[in-house]
Formats: structure tokens, C-alpha cells, sequence
């Protein structure tokens, strides 16, 4: 059996840097990667589209995940999820160990990110108001966030909120960021 530090010096991860996963290796980390995913996620329930490792490997597959490992323990302390779309590149999922430095790495990396031109994310609740305490702009404009998701069902609620089904539930969001219109 292949011991998880084995791993981790294969792909000579940079302590204390963000380091892109190869598909080629997403099944070696699938089960790491939904531990850290399903412990951002806990306080409400779970992430909608990672309900199990395989979701990491199966549809969800195309994401790109970025991990950093911050401490001595021998995995990776935090991930970031996007996806390419037309809009740029979407934040989709965040994962950390619960951690405070994990949780700040992973929350200043989008940060830095979503300033820039091309980078967005759909948000609710207390991350929304992190990133905007961060310098993150919120999209009110309803045109622009419909150019942004495309064909997905939208009912615009006003103010830069929407409503849609993400993984066969109702969640009210927001668009943040500098998507490519």
C-alpha cells in the first residue's frame, strides 16, 4: 500500500505553495481532497456536487484542483476548485482541515484571484461577506450576471441575488469577481 507522504514527495510539493493536482493523479488524492471539501463545507450541510471521493474522479473530474500543505503532518491542508467557463475561471468548491491558517491561505488565494480580470465565483452567506471585506466586487447587474451562467435557470431576485438548483437543490447566490463578459 502507497503511504500518502510517499505521494506527496512524488510530486514534490512546495511546503507552503499552491500546487496544481495532474489529472493524471486525482485518484492517488480523491479521498483527501472530499475530507478537505466535506470539512469547509460541514457547517451547512456538505457541498452540493461532493457527496463521496468519487465525485472528485467522476463528474466533477474536469475541475482543476490546487492543494498547499502548510504544516508537517504529511497531507495537504487546504484546495482550491475552478472550472474553466466561458466567464473565465469559476471558483467551484474550497476545501481546508479546519485549521486557521488553512482556512486564511485558502480564502486570501481567491481572494488575490477574483480581483483580477477573468477569475469569478457564485457565493452566499458568510464567505460573501469575506470577500467583499477582501476587496471582491459584487456583480448587481442583471445582464451581466445572466452573460455570465448562460443557459442555467436563473429567477433574479434583485440586488445581484439569483436563485438556481445546484445539485438537485435551491440555493440563492451571488456573482463575485471579474468574469470575462
Amino acid at each position: 500500500m502507497i503511504k500518502l507522504i510517499d505521494l506527496l514527495n512524488e510530486m514534490s510539493i512546495v511546503k507552503g505553495e499552491w500546487e496544481p493536482i495532474p489529472s493524471s493523479e486525482l485518484k492517488d488524492y480523491s479521498k483527501e481532497i472530499f475530507d478537505l471539501i466535506s470539512t469547509a463545507y460541514a457547517p451547512i450541510g456538505g457541498h452540493p456536487n461532493y457527496r463521496s471521493p468519487s465525485d472528485v474522479t467522476g463528474r466533477e473530474s474536469r475541475a482543476e484542483y490546487e492543494v498547499i500543505d502548510l504544516d508537517d503532518d504529511g497531507g495537504f491542508d487546504a484546495v482550491s476548485v475552478t472550472k474553466q467557463k466561458p466567464g473565465g475561471t469559476k471558483f467551484v468548491a474550497t476545501g481546508h482541515d479546519d485549521s486557521r491558517e488553512a482556512k486564511s491561505k485558502v480564502i486570501n488565494h481567491k481572494a488575490e484571484l477574483l480581483r483580477q480580470p477573468g477569475y469569478y465565483i457564485e457565493v452566499s452567506g458568510k464567505i460573501k461577506d469575506i470577500l467583499s471585506a477582501k476587496g471582491v466586487e459584487t456583480i448587481t447587474d442583471k445582464d451581466t450576471v445572466f452573460k455570465v451562467m448562460g443557459d442555467r435557470e436563473i429567477e433574479w431576485l434583485g440586488d445581484g441575488k439569483y436563485r438556481r438548483t445546484i445539485g438537485g437543490e435551491s440555493h440563492v447566490k451571488t456573482l463575485m469577481g471579474k468574469p470575462k463578459i
